[in-house]
C-alpha cells in the first residue's frame, strides 16, 4: 500500500478583497452553487460583496483554504456560532483543487477550534441531501447523521431537504487517531 503525501494546509483570516478573485471560481461556478441558496454570482465583484456581508462581524471565523502563505485562496470554510456554545461548520473548494482532501482537513482544523477554543459543546452541518462529496466528507470526519429536516431550504433550485449532521465534544475525532 502507498502512502500518498498530500499538499500542506493552512487556514488564514478570509479577505474578501484579496481572496475574491480566486473563490469567484467557487461562486461563480452554477455547479459549485448547486445547493447553495441562490445562483453562482455573475462577476467578480459580486463575490467580493458577498464575501464581505458573509464575514461581517466573523472575520476570526472565516477563512480561506491556502496550500501555502501567499498562496491563492483553494476554499473557503466558515464556523458559525448559532448558540452560546453550537457551531455550524461549511465548506467551499475551488473546482481546481477537489481531491486534494482540502474540505476535511481544512474542517478538522476548524472544528479541534471550536472545542477547544471556543467552549463549543456541539458543531453541526446542514448538508443538502444530493451532495454527495460533502456528505462524505461529514461522515468521515465522525459526524453522525442526525435526521433529515425536510423542505427545509427554499433555493434557486426549488424546495430542499437538508441532512443534519453532529459531532459533541467528547465524540471520537478521526483525524485525531494518526
Amino acid at each position: 500500500m502507498t502512502n500518498r503525501v498530500l499538499p500542506p494546509i493552512l487556514l488564514r483570516p478570509l479577505d474578501p478583497l484579496r481572496d475574491g478573485e480566486a473563490l469567484h471560481a467557487i461562486f461563480g461556478d452554477e455547479e459549485s452553487c448547486t445547493y447553495m441558496t441562490g445562483p453562482a454570482f455573475a462577476t467578480v465583484e459580486e463575490t467580493i460583496e458577498n464575501l464581505k456581508r458573509w464575514t461581517t462581524g466573523l472575520e476570526d471565523a472565516s477563512w480561506a483554504v491556502c496550500e501555502s502563505d501567499g498562496g491563492p485562496a483553494l476554499g473557503r470554510i466558515a464556523l458559525i456560532a448559532r448558540g452560546r456554545d453550537i457551531f455550524e461548520a461549511a465548506c467551499m473548494i475551488v473546482p481546481a483543487a477537489r481531491g486534494k482532501n482540502l474540505a476535511a482537513r481544512a474542517l478538522a482544523i476548524v472544528i479541534d477550534e471550536a472545542f477547544e477554543r471556543r467552549g463549543a459543546r456541539r458543531v453541526f452541518a446542514d448538508v443538502d441531501p444530493d451532495n454527495i462529496a460533502s456528505l462524505r466528507v461529514f461522515e468521515r470526519l465522525g459526524f453522525q447523521r442526525e435526521g433529515v429536516l425536510r423542505g427545509n431550504w427554499s433555493t434557486h433550485i426549488g424546495e430542499r431537504d437538508s441532512v443534519i449532521f453532529g459531532l459533541l465534544k467528547d465524540d471520537p475525532r478521526p483525524w485525531r487517531r494518526r
